[in-house]
């Protein structure tokens, strides 16, 4: 026979069962079965309910550790070794698990150096009412370190996936260039070169004077779209590159000081570099080229040093100017993608970027290990991007 329900809105309360908490397992390091039972006997007592395995020696210990335990729990005298030895050896595994010491005698010297190693805590075996406690906040302990590094790994490896998206997207946008660059020069640049052929014809035909006055016009028109495109194909996609990493910044270097009235100085190591990595000049010619951007548009300098040197494996490219600097929020700004696309740029091929900035001016480098860049171009070919 079922027992009676109370009636809806009664006021009686339905008393819940308390919720069950799971069973721990305690890995006990002792070599006298005495000790342990009282060990046992008296986290018992205190209401922990728990499984418990005993093991004598630092082999069994070892082998041990290689199951699912909630808590370690040691002697420090053992025979043959000690608790420290013990904790080594748990310390070698990696895990995050309590690790309390619980010897019958232990110094001072002897518990500050268990704790420096990494031990929760330690008690001797004639106070037992503090392991209970003891164990639970170790416990306590353990779970939130391991959420921490868990949330750590979480952490790193969407940094990692966000960093290899910036470095797909940095790769995707120069593929795009080439490919616009390659549309202008056959496209625009070919029909552009041959309207400019046939008004040049016509201008040749031509005797009435406001009639070659409109054609010369024309020309005019066309050849300065001409420049045009050649200038725009040119920054989409640097041909002069073909000629070496060294031509081109001379190239981008003297062009800028005639633009800008600015002085600007290049000096390198290095007349003509050795072969480089796929990738490496065009992340050097980018960043020189985002470097001098940015002194045109805000440093107000009056001059800029472009060093660009090889030793030792590394490509070191240094641009140096003696502007106003940047205040310090401006390194920080949430919305400061050009400074975050250079690095992601310096990334792609395995390199970095180093800047520095002081109302004296900024100084802006990249270093690029050649043999990191060789590496990271062959994962680059490996892994595609679907």
């Amino acid at each position: 026979m079922s027992e009676p329900q109370p009636a809806a809105g009664s006021g009686v309360q339905l008393e819940r069962p308390p919720r069950l908490q799971p069973r721990l397992r305690i890995l006990h390091l002792e070599d006298s079965e005495d000790d342990h039972a009282l060990t046992v006997l008296q986290l018992r007592r205190a209401g922990l309910q728990a499984d418990f395995t005993r093991v004598e020696d630092l082999s069994a210990f070892e082998a041990a550790l290689a199951q699912p335990w909630d808590a370690i729990l040691s002697d420090y005298n053992l025979p043959g070794f000690t608790g420290l030895d013990a904790l080594a050896v748990f310390r070698g595994t990696g895990l995050v698990l309590p690790f309390i010491l619980v010897s019958g005698e232990i110094g001072e010297e002897t518990a500050v150096e268990a704790m420096r190693s990494g031990a929760s805590d330690y008690l001797l075996k004639q106070n037992l009412a503090r392991l209970a406690p003891a164990l639970e906040r170790a416990i306590e302990a353990s779970e939130s370190r391991r959420a921490r590094l868990e949330s750590d790994r979480e952490l790193a490896a969407s940094r990692q996936r966000l960093s290899e998206l910036a470095q797909h997207l940095q790769t995707s946008i120069e593929s795009e260039r080439s490919a616009i660059s390659r549309e202008i020069h056959d496209d625009v640049g070919g029909s552009l070169t041959a309207l400019k052929f046939d008004l040049a014809w016509l201008a040749r035909r031509v005797k009435e004077p406001e009639l070659q006055q409109r054609v010369d016009s024309a020309l005019e028109t066309v050849t300065h779209a001409i420049e045009a495109s050649q200038r725009i194909m040119h920054n989409l996609r640097p041909a002069i590159l073909e000629q070496g990493l060294v031509a081109a910044l001379q190239w981008m270097t003297r062009s800028f000081k005639q633009r800008n009235g600015i002085a600007t100085v290049f000096r390198t190591s290095h007349e003509a570099l050795p072969p480089l990595p796929p990738g490496v000049a065009l992340v050097a010619y980018r960043t020189v080229q985002e470097a001098l951007t940015n002194v045109s548009k805000h440093a107000q300098a009056s001059r800029v040093t472009v060093d660009l040197s090889l030793s030792h494996g590394v490509l070191s490219l240094e641009i140096v100017d003696d502007g106003r600097g940047l205040d310090e929020g401006a390194l920080a700004k949430a919305r400061s993608f050009g400074i975050r696309g250079l690095h992601e740029r310096a990334g792609t091929v395995g390199g970095w970027i180093d800047l520095s900035s002081s109302p004296a001016g900024t100084m802006l480098m990249l270093s690029v290990p050649l043999e990191q860049a060789e590496r990271t171009s062959r994962e680059g070919s490996a892994g595609s991007w679907g």
